[in-house]
């Protein structure tokens, strides 16, 4: 049974999951995020506004663990990082998602988290390099998602 997942109003993320997708289906969206010091940056999103993980079923929580699995492995196949963080925090806007990071030893917060106070520039041809992988990194996630969706 397919549903229209719950919408608020004036959230960021719900915006995001409905206007920016690499993926999307009922249940979840995957963006890549728009971080210039952060190419390869993404997002994957639960489409109903929900706080938490215990919110969820349990054939739910796997299927997103699932979706943030698979983009862990698009991430570290095309951006080549040194480490990939996983993190969902929803702090600042509470609706259920977690962020995908490529992390690299020369990246302006390493090894810290992106979040916290910067400790140097990254160079900008670097940057450059890493950016000109995004569109691999979206051929790279929607052919996993069209895979995954095929098999299910």
């Amino acid at each position: 049974m397919t549903t229209t997942p719950i919408r608020e109003p004036g959230c960021e993320l719900c915006d995001l999951a409905a206007l920016r997708p690499v993926y999307a289906d009922s249940k979840l969206s995957v963006i890549v995020v728009d971080d210039a010091n952060y190419p390869g940056f993404c997002r994957v999103i639960w489409r109903d506004h929900v706080r938490e993980m215990s919110d969820l079923s349990r054939e739910d929580r796997l299927l997103l663990n699932e979706a943030v699995h698979e983009v862990e492995l698009a991430v570290r196949e095309v951006m080549k990082p040194t480490k990939v963080n996983v993190a969902s925090l929803g702090n600042v806007v509470p609706h259920l998602h977690w962020h995908v990071i490529p992390r690299y030893t020369d990246d302006a917060h390493f090894p810290a988290p992106v979040w916290a106070a910067a400790v140097r520039q990254t160079e900008e041809n670097t940057l450059a390099a890493r950016r000109a992988l995004l569109p691999e990194l979206a051929d790279a996630l929607a052919t996993r998602f069209a895979r995954r969706t095929n098999q299910g």
